[in-house]
């Protein structure tokens, strides 16, 4: 499949700096869990050889590889540009390859598509499925709100194409729940949100305010960008792991932790995370969580 890169961020080193590294967590310990989201909404949207697909926030590009697999040109957009060389590294493993183009990479956001990479033709399918961090940025991690992400691409997409976004579903199956909670707790000071790490473990203090539900979370977001929301599904992503070491760099991975130890330190951050995933340790080593994610489409 021939491709083009545009982006101009930095070649990757030999040497894994400690962005690279965590890059690397993500793409090789965490993304995968998300497989199964992937090819539910690639099922659902048939994405082929007649999809023109804008992935924001793509990361290290397994969602995109998996829409190319399946026939379907694919742009993405990501501000994390060590993520986003792992992604050159897996759709473009020749940038200089000759022929008509099925590819693009582009750092930053949808505003730095329409700059850099303006389709042809209007995208049909825009997806914004990397998981919202625990504490409430609203956005795809660096640069802008999710909202502001999705009005922006809508105006590259045609007129009726589905826009996707996903997020964890506590309203399902959801033990990694306890995860984001200390995510949430060991952020509060940087989130301004009132500490509670002197109410017992597992008392209504403790926990806080019920979360909203995942249908709530990601309808909130595309009526804002101006989207019509259509319906919206469940899909098992267990999060399992061959040992604990690999569950503590997966679940730092995803951004979700990036506020807790800026708060509390990364020290402090890895102790409690430990304790938190003791209760998934299985006889073997093995760490599994079990969750369910929630997609919702909506149309421009």
């Amino acid at each position: 499949m021939a491709a083009v890169l545009l982006w101009n961020g930095p070649r990757q080193g030999a040497d894994d700096t400690p962005s690279r590294a965590r890059a690397r967590d993500w793409a090789e310990i965490q993304e995968r869990m998300l497989v199964p989201l992937y090819e539910a909404v690639h099922e659902r949207l048939g994405v082929g050889p007649r999809t023109r697909l804008l992935g924001l926030g793509c990361g290290s590009g397994l969602a995109l590889l998996m829409a190319a697999c399946r026939g379907a040109a694919v742009t993405g957009a990501d501000p994390d540009g060590e993520r986003l060389e792992l992604a050159r590294q897996r759709l473009l493993p020749d940038e200089w390859q000759a022929g008509p183009t099925r590819t693009a990479l582009v750092h930053g956001g949808p505003g730095a598509v329409e700059r850099a990479a303006p389709p042809e033709r209007p995208f049909n399918l825009v997806t914004l499925l990397e998981p919202w961090p625990a504490c409430g940025t609203g956005g795809t991690g660096q640069g802008g709100t999710r909202e502001a992400d999705l009005a922006a691409a809508a105006r590259l997409a045609e007129p009726g194409s589905p826009v996707v976004l996903a997020g964890p579903d506590p309203s399902g199956r959801c033990e990694t729940a306890a995860v984001l909670r200390l995510a949430a707790r060991l952020a509060e000071p940087r989130c301004g949100g009132k500490a509670r790490r002197d109410a017992p473990e597992g008392s209504d203090a403790a926990e806080g305010p019920e979360e909203p539900g995942a249908a709530e979370e990601l309808e909130r977001p595309a009526l804002r960008a101006g989207l019509r929301p259509q319906g919206s599904w469940r899909v098992a992503c267990p999060f399992a792991y061959p040992d604990q070491e690999s569950a503590v760099r997966g679940l730092l991975s995803t951004g979700w932790f990036d506020a807790a130890v800026e708060s509390a330190g990364a020290r402090q951050v890895d102790k409690e995370l430990r304790e938190v995933l003791h209760p998934f340790r299985r006889p073997d080593g093995t760490v599994r969580m079990e969750n369910d994610f929630r997609y919702l489409v909506a149309r421009v």
